[in-house]
């Protein structure tokens, strides 16, 4: 039985504003139809796993206990990209032969950017 993943889902205030930030990072189109309830990347091109955003009443409360961890080559300028879309940056990061960026999207969900 193979099991794949299909959709990271992010609860949130502003749908539509967050899934552009998100969009905009990852270099995937934002699905036509996004609305103040919920909003898609990765759906109309059928590339997933899928990004989904929907609205819920109440604010983050605490720190996530699932993240996305990203990769690139260049990771100055990958965190550089991220803060003009919108991110803010926590704290930078070097262990065991591995260095990244913790940051955190306009809605206060953490992410990494790890160097390739």
């Amino acid at each position: 039985m193979e099991i794949t993943l299909h959709t990271v889902a992010f609860d949130c205030a502003e749908p539509e504003r967050l899934a552009r930030f998100w969009s905009q990072l990852l270099a995937r189109p934002l699905d036509d139809g996004a609305t103040a309830d919920a909003a898609t990347i990765g759906v109309s091109t059928q590339s997933p796993p899928y990004l989904a955003f929907l609205r819920v009443p109440e604010p983050k409360q605490v720190k996530n206990r699932v993240h996305v961890d990203l990769v690139a080559v260049d990771l100055a300028a990958a965190v550089d990209r991220a803060v003009e879309l919108g991110a803010t940056w926590l704290a930078d990061h070097a262990e065991e032969g591995y260095r990244w960026s913790t940051l955190t999207d306009p809605e206060g969900n953490e992410f990494d950017i790890l160097a390739a």
